[in-house]
């Protein structure tokens, strides 16, 4: 007699909450057995091989599952997801084409589509998604939030602002939405939102998530009225609680630099004839080091693309291994790279895959700035490639560190000292390339860029093999969307601060710069 596959389904989800993969995934084939485009089941059998380390095999049944047409919107909603965890954007644009007209979405689903689109820096597209689900329902928070970030990043910041005021008064205790206005503008000591902050933060039972973005907003608005004492603690609260939802242990970050100076410096690869003619222009360094002004600089030549943060180069490493790691590298997948890569594959795969993001000019960013982890792939992988390291006083780094507030991806920033351990295994790394593969990394001074824009620019400019662009320098006239934590400060003039912004908060700072001159 043969088990329904409701049946089935439970007792793969039985086995699979036990962390029993190979049972689950036993009773996930039987499903297919009966029913071969039974895309739920791709889609959790994509869950289960990435849990199981398995790159390929769980992006494989990704793409299966958007080949089964699947209707069930749960489904969809859950497929989206494993669609941005391998970066198939193209696949994420053939399944939203099926959906049909987004007035027949649900908002949830809109949302969710919107993020993704956001994440691949799609912002336009976001919008009209988000758009559609404010006609549906003009006061519903979550839209109003989401609208509100895109607009950010859209440098409008006027709508944002209006969004955000309307969702706080449908939903005054909501954290998320205290912490993008307060990021929005600089705050005055007669207009701000600081004692409705102490309320909110007064409240008990508060999610660490919650404390965390209402201590950031807490931190920014004090600072903003040159209260540093209070900015002080505020961030010292923020930080505690987003460090007590993390994982991280600083040992694993020193052995993971040891692993990758271990490597053998190996030559570039010869491109096979049909890669597409384009050079990446790779923009990286510790966040919070000028990544994105360049950038925005950078996009006004008319030979370079601003992409934006890009996962692309990552994805076919973790390809390359078939191996899912949660960071953008890590010690097995360094392993698993020294055993054996096909780099001329990795380059060729890494430019077809960036195709749909450009247009004809040949040149383009990428500027994830954790991509100094993967300087000696990149370096193999894509002869052109031009790297561009973007260099800051180490406290200004570490401070604005500090006080950003970053999903999970950055979780050494929020202690003063595995923050200042951290530099250090990143200064020892960038040491390392650059004597391993000399004349292919440009260091470029934040400070010279914000004080001698164009002198540097021209340095930059040549570097890259380009004439320099005049228009470069005019910054003010960039449209183009800006998913980072800079979104606000890049729409105007470069500005070079006459004192640093720690400079406030030096006994604040002392575990820091204490930890910076003796990393012991």
């Amino acid at each position: 007699m043969t088990v329904s596959i409701v049946e089935l389904s439970r007792q793969a989800e039985q086995f699979a909450g036990q962390r029993d993969w190979d049972r689950a995934k036993a009773v996930y084939h039987a499903i297919l057995a009966q029913q071969p485009q039974h895309a739920a089941t791709l889609v959790q059998l994509s869950y289960v091989e990435s849990l199981q380390g398995h790159y390929r095999a769980a992006h494989d049944y990704a793409l299966h599952a958007v080949q089964a047409h699947p209707r069930d919107l749960d489904v969809v909603a859950e497929l989206v997801k494993r669609l941005r965890t391998f970066n198939e954007a193209e696949a994420l644009h053939a399944l939203l084409a099926r959906l049909g007209p987004t007035d027949r979405i649900p908002i949830p689903l809109l949302i969710a589509l919107a993020a993704q689109l956001s994440y691949l820096n799609e912002q336009d597209k976001a919008l009209a998604l988000l758009d559609e689900a404010k006609r549906g329902d003009p006061d519903y928070p979550p839209t109003l939030l989401a609208r509100a970030q895109v607009l950010t990043y859209l440098g409008r910041f006027s709508g944002a602002e209006q969004d955000l005021q309307h969702c706080l008064r449908r939903a005054p205790d909501i954290a998320q939405g205290w912490w993008l206005i307060s990021r929005l503008r600089k705050q005055s000591r007669d207009a701000n939102h600081i004692d409705r902050l102490r309320r909110l933060l007064a409240m008990p039972g508060r999610r660490a998530e919650d404390v965390a973005m209402l201590g950031m907003s807490l931190h920014k608005e004090l600072d903003d009225i040159g209260d540093y004492a209070g900015a002080g603690e505020a961030l010292s609260l923020a930080c505690r609680a987003k460090r007590s939802t993390l994982k991280y242990d600083s040992d694993e970050s020193r052995r993971l630099v040891d692993a990758l100076i271990a490597l053998p410096v190996a030559k570039p690869v010869v491109l096979p004839d049909d890669a597409p003619a384009r050079t990446p222009l790779f923009i990286l360094g510790m966040h919070r080091s000028g990544t994105t002004l360049l950038e925005q600089l950078l996009d006004g030549h008319s030979q370079v693309h601003g992409v934006g943060e890009l996962y692309d180069f990552t994805s076919q490493m973790r390809w390359a291994t078939d191996y899912h790691c949660r960071g953008v590298i890590d010690e097995t997948l360094v392993r698993r790279a020294h055993a054996g890569v096909d780099f001329a594959s990795v380059g060729a795969g890494y430019l077809r895959k960036m195709e749909w993001r450009l247009d004809a000019r040949p040149c383009f960013t990428d500027k994830l700035p954790s991509n100094f982890l993967n300087i000696g792939f990149i370096c193999q992988a894509l002869p052109q490639a031009r790297i561009l390291h973007m260099v800051r006083d180490p406290v200004e780094i570490c401070f604005s560190n500090l006080r950003e507030l970053f999903s999970d991806a950055n979780p050494y920033s929020y202690d003063q000292r595995e923050l200042a351990l951290y530099y250090r295994q990143y200064e020892r790394l960038m040491a390392h390339w650059k004597q391993a593969y000399p004349g292919r990394i440009l260091d470029v001074d934040y400070s010279r860029l914000t004080r001698d824009t164009e002198a540097v620019l021209r340095e930059v400019s040549d570097f890259c093999g380009l004439p320099f662009e005049p228009a470069m320098l005019a910054l003010q006239d960039r449209k183009r969307g800006v998913a980072t934590a800079s979104a606000v400060q890049v729409r105007n003039q470069v500005v070079a601060l006459e004192k640093p912004k720690w400079a406030p908060y030096e006994s604040y700072l002392q575990p820091l710069t204490q930890t910076l001159a003796n990393p012991g």
